[in-house]
């Protein structure tokens, strides 16, 4: 499902007027916040998906990490999650979840978070997940909605995992850049946002199915503003430009530069950095609206975190490209 399509799917649900919910839906927000006092507030997400590498213990990893990013992306701290497993019995060894869910658990427990139970269904395609709760303050929140206009734009992780995903599924990929696409999808979010909090920032989210423009149209749209990317700033993942020079693509690509067509201001973009601008990631980092002024203590907290661009008043685009 691309952005286009999430946000049909949503627009006949009505936005429920409960003072104690501080994120909803109609954001798009990678979390929803629900207040339980004036000093604390819940954050509830849930993801999952086929797996995306052949090792189960790594897939079980990258989708915990994945899940738990949504609440590293609203500014929280996971604190229980419930494991959601769909597994063809019968076609596989049950060794093969086993070592899923724990790989799903490792990564919970290096989050600081614990399992605390799960549900599991047969089904003809593995699918392995989590649904995270966590905590913030609700004055911490970090929401799309809170870009304003001179913060900087930073990207926490190197741009590419659905390409090179895909070169190895076809024989295309060197090993280690299979290795570094692991590595940074088993990586966690903690720290950039940790470094979030800590330097006054509140507009994040992750970049994940959607792609880099796609999660940052989410937040031009909820804060009413413009954001100019620096195409040529934004890092990638070793191999990246080799397998897209030899046309490896996803038809998650394709679905979101459809829905961005009408939102982009592309200029001068080459071909290949379009493409990786609206690959899906999987487990990708956070994109931050950093204040001008603590951009150069955010990029001491967060190793390979890199400034992309900035934020600037609502012009005749929502996202505008640069060179």
């Amino acid at each position: 499902m691309g952005p286009g399509d999430l946000s049909e799917a949503l627009a006949p649900l009505a936005a429920r007027t409960d003072p104690r919910i501080l994120v909803g839906h109609e954001s798009f927000d990678d979390a929803g916040i629900f207040r339980l006092t004036p000093e604390l507030a819940l954050v509830q997400t849930v993801d999952f998906f086929a797996p995306i590498v052949d090792d189960p213990y790594d897939f079980g990893q990258v989708a915990a990490a994945n899940a738990l990013s949504d609440v590293y992306a609203m500014g929280g701290e996971p604190l229980t999650a419930l494991c959601i497993a769909a597994f063809p019995t019968g076609r596989l060894p049950l060794s093969v979840l086993s070592d899923i869910l724990r790989g799903g658990q490792d990564k919970v427990h290096e989050a600081g978070a614990s399992v605390v139970g799960g549900h599991t269904i047969t089904d003809e395609e593995l699918k392995f997940g989590l649904s995270v709760t966590g905590r913030v303050h609700p004055d911490r929140v970090l929401s799309n909605a809170n870009a304003r206009p001179g913060d900087v734009l930073v990207l926490t992780k190197p741009l590419g995992t659905g390409v090179i995903a895909t070169a190895v599924k076809d024989g295309r990929a060197r090993p280690g850049d299979e290795a570094a696409m692991l590595a940074s999808m088993k990586r966690l979010n903690r720290a950039a946002a940790e470094g979030a909090r800590a330097v006054g920032a509140s507009c994040a989210t992750d970049v994940t199915g959607f792609g880099l423009l796609g999660h940052a149209s989410h937040i031009a749209r909820a804060s009413g503003v413009t954001l100019r990317v620096v195409s040529a700033a934004v890092p990638r993942l070793p191999g990246v430009d080799e397998a897209l020079g030899q046309g490896v693509r996803t038809g998650g690509a394709e679905r979101n530069d459809q829905y961005l067509a009408p939102m982009v201001a592309w200029n001068d973009t080459s071909a290949l950095l379009h493409a990786l601008l609206v690959d899906p990631q999987t487990s990708g980092g956070l994109l931050v609206a950093v204040p001008s002024a603590a951009v150069g203590e955010y990029l001491a907290r967060v190793e390979g975190a890199v400034v992309i661009g900035d934020v600037q008043p609502r012009g005749d685009h929502l996202l505008v490209l640069g060179g």
